[in-house]
């Protein structure tokens, strides 16, 4: 289904106040829609958000709205909201239904709220007819005219454009704008004519100038001037595992490298010709104490600080997207491993609450949250091993914060652990759907329900870092330079293992063992699994989630899949030992 930028912005009233906001639309499937970036903007929030991401995130006077790619259900700071038309994206835009404003806006500040749509969108046009809207590649300045507009560009130039309308009279009056590429517009009077004058403190591109009817109107877009492209630094990775750890540079473009100097206490890499912010990463896990990286004559220099001496650097190129992986081995011992600790018994597991903080993950139809469910479990998991099984148990958050994605598999790294489980809880729009499933990492997904599950808990990077780092493709820009294609097979065995558990001892629907790209299990160097324990979208599982007795089962089983796990696992270590051992 097509869709269409509507001519003319319709009138949009908020509740509450009868305020009028003179946003533009779009219509799509019949009905009217509003641009989310266009919402920020006039509310001078932030979107943190991407076209291929399953969320995105508006933040604004310390509110935060999360909506979900063709779901009707918005969480308005942690609290579902459901509008009468799904969340769309259409053509990198995020569209919201027009009850986004009517139900929406006065939770995020009220009158307040209303009053920024209205200055920046327009609202003061009943007043003076002169309005202005800023978006990330134009400024829009509208000035309402008592007929169709005749109107002539006396001056463009880097610093200011004249536009003169003819036989349009009116006072003098001003508007502050200073949004990086106007600083002000004024209208003048001019011998029965009046002149706007817009001056810029950006970098101004083409002026387009239209009329438009009903009411009449003048309409000009200044664009903001596009630069040649330049090699960039997109994002920076760290990942720490038992033998080394991993610096991971992704850029715009291919970059070129050298290694200037390399000691014990520090590596300095020079890479030509790349942008990049002063910035410092502390890592701290043993080997790397800090990562910087520093402006220098048209280049940035990547420097890495030891903490203790480290083995050999490796350096290789990577593409789609292009990446600079830098691998720091820790020095290797001088005599080989005893075999024993080689064949190990599992000793260390790690489990993992999902979500947390200010992301509340999936919420059900009455309010349950995941983050809160899912960490119930985790506790109860927790116990049970402690308790019964001779192991380790560490949790990667064991109250309601939130845990960037990459750092909870750096814990189970850092504490070198043998298992990692990431506890979940299933979404999906269709109320009715059911069960339990089970997940290991692969670049593949197994079918496009298992793609939506990952792009959607995938969806949770967009609160770590702001939307303008451009990737395409999440799973593609952190998975595929990590190492857990070695674990696949125990990954796999222990996905299918818990499963048969949970499904055996909750007499629930088994949706399987599945594999697809999510980024919490990316980079763990261990087996590796992800569990969805049930859906608190649909009523009826929602119900059972929420009873405390049904939690203990859902733990139990859970346990039961890990100690079954444990045991072959053991016997299997044994084996390797041989006779005697």
């Amino acid at each position: 289904m097509t869709h269409v930028r509507a001519l003319v912005p319709a009138l949009l009233l908020l509740a509450s106040a009868g305020a009028a906001a003179d946003l533009p639309t779009v219509t799509h499937e019949g009905r009217a829609y509003v641009e989310l970036d266009r919402i920020a903007a006039s509310l001078q929030g932030a979107l943190d958000a991407q076209a291929d991401s399953a969320r995105a995130q508006l933040r604004t006077d310390g509110h935060v709205v999360t909506v979900t790619r063709n779901w009707k259900q918005v969480l308005v700071d942690g609290k579902p909201e459901v509008l009468d038309a799904p969340v769309r994206v259409r053509d990198g835009a995020w569209l919201v239904p027009e009850s986004f404003l009517k139900q929406v806006l006065p939770k995020l500040g009220g009158a307040a709220a209303q009053s920024r749509i209205k200055g920046s969108a327009g609202g003061s046009a009943g007043r003076d007819g002169f309005r202005f809207h800023s978006h990330l590649t134009y400024t829009r300045v509208v000035v309402e005219t008592p007929a169709a507009p005749e109107y002539m560009v006396e001056t463009q130039s880097r610093t200011e454009v004249r536009v003169r309308l003819v036989s349009v009279n009116g006072p003098a009056r001003t508007r502050k704008i200073r949004d990086g590429l106007v600083g002000e517009v004024r209208v003048e009077p001019a011998g029965g004519d009046s002149v706007l004058v817009a001056t810029f403190e950006g970098t101004p591109g083409e002026t387009r100038v239209l009329t438009l009817r009903d009411p009449h109107r003048l309409v000009l877009d200044f664009m903001r001037a596009t630069r040649a492209p330049a090699i960039t630094l997109t994002d920076v990775r760290l990942r720490s595992y038992p033998s080394y750890s991993r610096v991971v540079l992704e850029t715009s473009a291919p970059v070129s490298h050298r290694i200037e100097t390399q000691d014990k206490g520090e590596v300095r890499v020079r890479l030509t010709a790349l942008a990049s912010a002063p910035r410092v990463e502390k890592v701290g896990d043993g080997l790397i104490d800090e990562v910087r990286l520093e402006s220098a004559a048209g280049d940035v220099i990547l420097r890495v600080a030891f903490a203790a001496a480290p083995g050999e650097t490796r350096v290789t190129a990577l593409s789609d997207p292009d990446r600079l992986v830098l691998d720091f081995l820790k020095p290797a011992t001088e005599e080989p491993r005893d075999r024993r600790e080689v064949a190990a018994p599992l000793r260390v597991i790690v489990l993992d609450a999902g979500h947390g903080g200010h992301d509340s993950g999936a919420v059900g139809p009455t309010g349950l949250m995941e983050k809160e469910l899912v960490l119930d479990i985790t506790r109860r998991v927790a116990k049970l091993l402690e308790e019964r099984l001779d192991v380790k148990v560490l949790l990667t958050r064991d109250g309601d914060q939130f845990i960037a994605l990459r750092d909870r598999t750096s814990i189970a790294n850092r504490e070198r652990a043998d298992l990692f489980v990431s506890i979940h809880a299933n979404a999906h729009r269709e109320t009715a759907s059911a069960g339990v499933e089970t997940y290991f990492l692969s670049s593949e997904a197994t079918d496009s329900g298992a793609r939506q599950v990952a792009a959607l808990e995938n969806g949770v990077v967009q609160l770590e870092k702001p939307a303008a780092r451009g990737r395409a493709d999440a799973v593609k820009t952190i998975l595929w330079d990590l190492a857990q294609s070695e674990f696949q097979i125990e990954s796999s065995h222990l996905a299918e293992i818990v499963l048969d558990s949970m499904t055996s001892a909750l007499r629930i629907s088994n949706r399987g063992v599945k594999q697809a790209g999510f980024y919490v299990l990316g980079g763990a160097a261990m087996p590796a699994i992800l569990v969805e324990i049930g859906f608190v979208t649909n009523p009826r599982e929602e119900r059972r989630l929420r009873d405390a007795k049904y939690r203990d089962e859902i733990a139990r089983a859970i346990f039961a899949g890990l100690a079954e796990y444990k045991r072959n696992w053991d016997h299997r270590m044994r084996t390797a030992l041989g006779p005697g051992r």
